[in-house]
């Protein structure tokens, strides 16, 4: 077969952590598996240079077009179309409505539909709120109902598309979890009194929740700080602000990796406070590195942690406080969750996720 991958989003400096960490790792794990089929990967200018062929039966093509603009509607379909492709697989659901070429696509999670606030949260005026909310719903239609196959991070996923979209036949959807990135922690640097969280500053993220949380808890607890790292954007200033007069909040801003490996293994509590999920990458690196985490009841949070993580109701302050205080002062229990977190993590390989989706290609071809 001759297939291609929508590989714009390649890498976490280009297309943000958990899309562009899982390209990155797809196309990376399916050079090194797959000696059969040919693959053209479509790049941008920013990270053609930095995705690797490692395997003669994958190239590159530069397809310099953004996501999520009326370029990609307009030019992409163009580009890939003319490869003569028997598939293509776009990874998230920003599919140009008129290409020819098949498709299957990744959805993630929908959490414009699932989280209103999050839907609500723009820096756009009302018109160009209302047309680009028209706009994301033509497009993802068009991904759900003409995708050869769709694959999907979780089973919490796979039951929000059945949810908004009845009409989908279910044998056509396919869970394929993703795998966790071996992190390169420092050796020398020993444990320190902090709360961290990893990821951006969206709504339904509720790290406001967070922060007034740790208000209440680091009363009694003056040592501790809470360290947010992430993206530097509109929605991690409105936070800063919201977090004003605490000294014992710290925000870092667009971490490298080997900071994030830094944060991760320093961190005394990993806490994850979503109110949605499609998969939960963060949690499973910091169990990677022997951090106990906390988590929301939501989304696919307890389908992908299972038994290693505890639990709080995402929309009580005073619960997340509360199971944060448990948790801080019960070294016994923190170190039974390192040790259930190292068998979690377990589950989940990029190798194992790019063997079944090879095997997802092979079926569209047989089917």
């Amino acid at each position: 077969m001759r297939i291609g991958i929508d590989a714009r989003m390649y890498g976490p400096k280009v297309g943000g952590g958990g899309l562009g960490r899982y390209v990155e790792q797809l196309v990376t794990n399916l050079q090194e598996i797959d000696q059969e089929n040919r693959y053209i990967l479509f790049l941008k200018k920013e990270n053609f240079e930095a995705c690797k062929i490692t395997n003669p039966n994958f190239e590159k093509r530069l397809a310099n077009i953004h996501w999520y603009t009326f370029e990609e509607q307009k030019s992409l379909a163009k580009i890939i179309d003319v490869e003569k492709l028997d598939l293509v697989h776009f990874p998230h659901w920003n599919i140009p409505i008129f290409i020819r070429t098949p498709f299957i696509t990744t959805i993630h999670d929908l959490i414009l539909l699932d989280e209103p606030a999050s839907a609500r949260a723009t820096t756009l005026g009302p018109i160009k709120y209302t047309l680009k909310r028209l706009a994301y719903r033509a497009v993802l239609h068009n991904a759900i109902f003409r995708s050869q196959k769709i694959i999907t991070v979780s089973r919490a996923t796979e039951l929000s598309i059945l949810k908004h979209f009845p009409k989908i036949d279910p044998k056509k959807i396919n869970v394929v979890y993703e795998g966790v990135t071996p992190l390169q922690p420092p050796q020398s640097l020993p444990p320190l009194p902090t709360l961290l969280n990893v990821g951006n500053s969206y709504p339904h993220k509720n790290l406001k929740t967070l922060v007034d949380a740790f208000k209440i808890f680091s009363k009694k607890n003056p040592e501790a700080k809470l360290i947010l790292a992430g993206r530097k954007d509109y929605f991690a200033d409105e936070l800063e602000k919201h977090s004003a007069g605490s000294e014992r909040i710290e925000f870092v801003r667009d971490p490298s990796d080997e900071k994030l490996a830094e944060l991760y293994s320093t961190a005394k509590i990993f806490v994850f406070p979503s109110r949605l999920e499609g998969f939960g990458l963060p949690g499973l690196e910091a169990m990677s590195v022997g951090t106990p985490i906390i988590a929301a009841r939501a989304g696919s949070l307890p389908e992908v942690f299972g038994e290693a993580a505890e639990y709080f109701d995402p929309n009580s302050v005073s619960d997340l406080a509360e199971t944060i205080t448990k948790l801080w002062n019960n070294k016994e229990q923190q170190k039974k969750l390192v040790e259930l977190g190292y068998e979690q993590i377990k589950k989940y390989s990029w190798q194992k996720m790019a063997g079944e989706i090879r095997k997802i290609y092979g079926d569209y071809r047989n089917d």
